[in-house]
């Protein structure tokens, strides 16, 4: 698939005709990023996080209702443990800067992943920032926080045998729809579009099963990089897509 080369960005930032209701992000490149200015891996991160401000910002000018984004996957626990620490530091920070001015901008906060794997204190944040948007309406942003896809599917098949185990649920009853409800994403829409930055071309364990029919557009930019013109330039592309859902042409 082409990539959207970083230049291609220079277009307008007007909001779009027929927006796509939820947007995915998988933010890559913060360490690309740091290592062309010779920086500390964290620098690139603490970029990234002002790029996410930007992003947000982007998507309620535009409109979108849903946006998701991939802030931390349960593979980089195994990140260096010094890199883990900075990451999650960041986190801490993020969410005791920057809830407060997001909820007062209409942004509804969720987050999906493994939270138990995190400090006490981050966790008590976490339900804190849920707790206090839950009336927002204007921006519905799910943060993917030590995410994995295959193992949210596989939470999701247990949690199914158990209630048919249990007599909840008939054997007759196991259906799309029904398994969706047992994801960490049940009440979201699927996802219309995917973006992804830095010029790789994967989904690197996001939202598979959600994925099934969203449109992916891959950035030739760093995640630090990212704008609102960077933003606009895939939801352009996305506007000259033909979804057809696995069905012929009208």
């Amino acid at each position: 698939m082409p990539l959207i080369p970083a230049e291609a960005h220079l277009i307008n930032t007007e909001p779009c005709a027929a927006p796509p209701r939820h947007v995915a992000i998988i933010m890559d490149g913060n360490g690309r990023w740091a290592a062309a200015r010779h920086l500390p891996r964290v620098a690139g991160h603490r970029e990234g996080a002002r790029a996410v401000r930007r992003t947000i910002e982007a998507a309620m000018r535009q409109k979108i209702d849903w946006l998701t984004i991939y802030a931390f996957s349960s593979e980089n626990w195994r990140r260096p443990a010094g890199e883990v620490l900075d990451l999650t530091g960041l986190l801490r920070q993020y969410l005791r800067t920057e809830i407060a001015e997001l909820g007062s901008n209409g942004v509804r906060m969720r987050f999906i992943g493994d939270r138990d794997r995190f400090d006490e204190g981050i966790q008590k944040d976490l339900a804190k920032a849920e707790a206090d948007t839950a009336g927002n309406k204007r921006l519905n942003l799910t943060v993917a926080l030590s995410y994995g896809a295959r193992a949210e599917i596989l939470a999701a098949a247990r949690g199914m045998a158990d209630a048919v185990a249990a007599g909840k649920l008939a054997r007759s009853d196991l259906t799309e729809e029904t398994f969706g409800r047992f994801l960490s994403t049940d009440g979201i829409p699927d996802p219309d579009l995917i973006i992804r930055t830095s010029g790789e071309q994967r989904l690197s364990n996001f939202l598979l099963w959600q994925a099934a029919y969203a449109e992916l557009v891959f950035l030739d930019v760093l995640w630090p990089d990212f704008d609102a013109q960077h933003f606009a330039a895939a939801l352009a592309a996305f506007a000259g897509r033909e979804r057809r859902f696995g069905a012929r042409p009208a």
